[in-house]
């Protein structure tokens, strides 16, 4: 493993920052697309361009008594045929993990094993021509609920609760919150395998949202010592390895799931904890040239721990709990985005 901590964080830079508001889209449709084949919740999503992938999350009890399962059943959607296929299983259970295709491969990352709050290093990939799972280097500083996008052919990993994290240097993963939540960015590289550190967010957290767009990454929302609705906006440059802050999200939540497509940045559902607990049907989007946020039409049901997914130019919302903690759901809505 090799690390580096990047250059001196910057702020304000590109984008004239103001009191978040959102103009209204005019247009976007939502319809109804086939069920997940189970219900579940804080899954992992992702798309080779053609098909969906869904990992891990929680299910239903099996056992009276007990808060959830841990389904190892990796889902995958084909939008041409309308079916959804099994092809393997995880490995183990994980939850709040993050999932990405590069390459023919899907990387699963990061997450708490099975049903507990325990953060896993774990890197797992699976080779979709050999059918076969791998393992890869493990993450430097083990953590759940963090956001994870491709960028360049690299896997970054950010953000998330991370275990004994009063024990982690500021320099290099942030203020470390209370709850564990850090501001990590550790970066995974399939050629080398081999994972390096780079300059920490400003913002540490949990539950929120990343994504590439316009060439930088986007870091979206989610919650901290019991800010359930963080607004934060934070965007990386891989040209000068400093971070900055973008238009804050219009409506703050967490468990969120983040999407690009066009020049787009989309955001979905969410839920807080904060006076009554509840969960979001906003659908928001971000456009990367004009800097502008705008509402969309309201997902047919607020739902938390969702994933998303954009295929053929339509993005596909899948699963989450309708309420706020342990529910679950085999949702799948579709969004049909008004005109770039």
């Amino acid at each position: 493993m090799s690390t580096s901590v990047g250059r001196i964080l910057l702020f304000g830079i590109g984008f004239l920052l103001s009191t978040p508001t959102a103009l209204t889209a005019q247009e976007g449709t939502w319809a109804e697309g086939p069920p997940l084949p189970e219900d579940r919740t804080e899954v992992s999503v992702t798309t080779d361009g053609d098909r969906i992938f869904l990992a891990g999350g929680f299910g239903p009890p099996e056992v009276a008594g007990e808060r959830a399962s841990a389904p190892r059943a990796l889902w995958v959607y084909d939008p041409e045929s309308g079916e959804w296929s099994s092809p393997t299983e995880l490995p183990h259970g994980v939850h709040h993990a993050g999932l990405a295709y590069l390459d023919g491969r899907i990387y699963l990352v990061g997450g708490f094993r099975e049903t507990s709050f325990d953060p896993v290093g774990d890197v797992w990939i699976y080779d979709l021509e050999v059918d076969e799972w791998l393992e890869g280097e493990p993450i430097p500083t083990p953590r759940g609920a963090g956001a994870l996008a491709v960028l360049h052919g690299r896997l970054h990993w950010i953000g998330g609760n991370a275990e004994e994290g009063d024990h982690l240097h500021d320099l290099a993963h942030g203020e470390v919150a209370e709850d564990g939540s850090v501001a990590t960015h550790e970066v995974y590289d399939p050629v080398t395998n081999s994972w390096s550190r780079l300059a920490p967010m400003p913002t540490s957290r949990n539950h929120h949202g990343a994504t590439m767009l316009d060439g930088r990454l986007h870091v979206i929302g989610g919650r901290a010592d019991g800010d359930f609705e963080l607004t934060a906006h934070e965007v990386y440059d891989p040209q000068s390895e400093e971070w900055q802050a973008a238009p804050d999200l219009p409506t703050g939540r967490s468990g969120i799931a983040v999407v690009s497509l066009d020049g787009w940045m989309y955001v979905f559902g969410g839920e807080t904890f904060a006076g009554p607990s509840r969960t979001f049907d906003e659908a928001e989007r971000f456009h990367a040239t004009s800097g502008e946020w705008e509402t969309l039409p309201s997902m047919p049901t607020p739902r938390h721990g969702l994933g998303a997914a954009a295929v053929g130019g339509s993005i596909h919302v899948l699963s989450g709990g309708p309420g706020a903690g342990f529910t679950f759901s085999d949702l799948h809505e579709i969004l049909e985005p008004p005109n770039p």
